[in-house]
């Protein structure tokens, strides 16, 4: 165990912190004709003489058939998206109805396989998982992580390599923080925050906000200055007009707030 001194006779040690989120998709019907659909994205090389492009971008999509297809470890350099799509609900366009996971900023364990800490949490050896629903498999540590063995978990269940393709399915996702401490996390740690993203894709048939109703200026609130003028609010209006032609109005509040210094 290592650590850093944060107060006199104090160390903190060096830790991870992991959150994983079962997400019970059920893409536009009771969920039983859901697939998980990787969309990879890869290079290609243009043919010397046919372009002055050397290469180009293009996407190749795998659905994944069994649960072995679907652990996915996050890689900076090998791009993709994860789509959960219902194959049987298909767009005007005929793309596929379907939400995407966007992972945000995240770690993985680098502890061995065999250790018994990692045993317990061997969730956290993909980023991604996709498994077939089942009631009974709820927690992606078991029942009783702190006591267990590890033979009870999310990647135990993974192991049967059980169907996934057009069923009802469960993705699980691991999002997590590699902590080594400073003196500025004693006695009270700030927060530490980090997200996902759940994002339609092909799910409604053109930018939902088309549909909204339009913002008017009454309908914002309004920043004036204040008697004792510590505040100088400006409001800079746009106007814009969107596809179902309403004229509509973007107020971008600017707010300076006055410093030491000046502003």
């Amino acid at each position: 165990m290592t650590g850093t001194f944060v107060s006199e006779n104090v160390i903190g040690v060096v830790h991870d912190h992991f959150i994983t989120f079962h997400l019970d998709m059920d893409i536009d019907d009771d969920g039983s004709n859901n697939s998980f659909v990787k969309v990879n994205l890869v290079k290609e090389v243009n043919l010397t003489g046919k372009s002055p492009r050397k290469s180009y971008l293009k996407t190749k999509r795998y659905v994944a058939k069994t649960e072995k297809d679907a652990q996915i470890k996050l890689k900076l350099y090998d791009p993709s998206e994860f789509h959960v799509i219902n194959p049987s609900r298909q767009s005007r366009l005929g793309n596929p109805a379907g939400y995407k996971v966007v992972p945000g900023g995240t770690a993985a364990s680098l502890l061995d396989h065999d250790d018994p800490p990692q045993q317990r949490s061997a969730f956290t050896n993909n980023q991604i998982w996709v498994t077939p629903y089942n009631r009974t498999e709820q927690w992606a540590g078991g029942l009783f992580a702190y006591q267990g063995r590890g033979d009870d978990t999310l990647a135990v269940w993974s192991e049967r390599n059980r169907p996934i393709e057009n069923t009802d399915i469960v993705l699980w996702y691991t999002l997590g923080f590699h902590h080594i401490p400073c003196q500025e996390d004693f006695p009270i740690m700030p927060t530490l925050s980090s997200s996902f993203d759940l994002k339609p894709v092909n799910f409604f048939e053109s930018n939902p906000i088309l549909g909204a109703a339009p913002t008017f200026e009454k309908d914002l609130p309004v920043c004036k200055l204040t008697d004792s003028g510590d505040q100088i609010s400006m409001a800079l209006i746009i106007p814009y007009q969107c596809e179902v032609e309403r004229v509509m109005k973007l107020f971008i509040l600017l707010h300076f707030m006055p410093s030491v210094g000046g502003f």
